[in-house]
């Protein structure tokens, strides 16, 4: 059985478990972390320069770091999608790239290298994948040729379910995963800040990164909060220093 078997009989059998096509992000993110020698796999689609999506994550630790990055506003997987390259990050270089996004990776998960990749098919342009490492070494270890076969499978994957899944308004189904969800309350809440302090799309979204970083909490949790009222935007606006004239 080759590499692309391998993963295609992964993903097959994590269905038992991870059933339904909203969780089929779920299903791919762990068939990878199954044949690659990576600890995590995180999987994320661009629908806009600052509209990043979590599609799925084989685990909760990749979960953990794939926000981290988007609470902090930087990370591999940005830089990669932004290149259209490959970007194999180790602990050096993620500290001299990305501090913000290295210190609080450091402090709360065990990842110490990141491998991200640009995906293929019908995500080109759109989606990217991140690989994460809990060992220190050199994430180039990793066989690069290993991780495009695996990446090619996942996206060829991606693309024939998106072929035969029926469309509706909504779009796929696979926009209706866990991830997706969170990620949907924070430009819910950014639209709360912008409204309130009269603060263009991108302050807001700054105000909500500002607090969620220096409150040690993920960017997903504070919009939560600003929805459900346990944080209120006078509460953002004080400590950020946004608060209206």
């Amino acid at each position: 059985m080759d590499l692309a078997q391998e993963f295609a009989a992964q993903v097959a059998a994590a269905e038992q478990e991870l059933p339904g096509p909203e969780l089929l992000p779920d299903r791919l993110a762990r068939a990878c972390a199954a044949v690659l020698p990576v600890d995590g796999v995180g999987l994320s689609a661009y629908f806009a320069a600052d509209r990043r999506l979590p599609l799925g994550a084989s685990d909760p630790t990749a979960a953990t770091a794939e926000r981290l990055q988007f609470t902090v506003g930087e990370g591999p997987c940005l830089s990669a999608h932004a290149t259209g390259m490959p970007v194999l990050a180790d602990e050096a270089e993620l500290r001299a790239r990305w501090p913000g996004y290295h210190d609080v990776l450091v402090a709360r998960t065990p990842v110490r290298g990141v491998i991200s990749l640009p995906l293929h098919g019908g995500l080109e342009d759109v989606g990217a994948l991140d690989m994460y490492l809990h060992a220190p070494g050199d994430v180039r270890a990793l066989g690069l040729a290993d991780s495009l076969t695996v990446t090619t499978a996942l996206s060829e994957a991606f693309a024939a379910a998106m072929a035969g899944e029926p469309r509706t308004e909504d779009g796929p189904a696979w926009l209706d995963s866990p991830g997706v969800g969170r990620r949907a309350q924070v430009w819910q809440a950014v639209g709360v800040v912008n409204v309130a302090l009269e603060l263009p799309s991108r302050d807001a979204l700054a105000v909500l990164r500002a607090w969620a970083y220096g409150h040690d909490a993920d960017l997903d949790d504070v919009a939560a909060a600003v929805l459900e009222r346990r944080l209120t935007v006078e509460e953002l606006a004080l400590t950020t220093g946004n608060a209206p004239s």
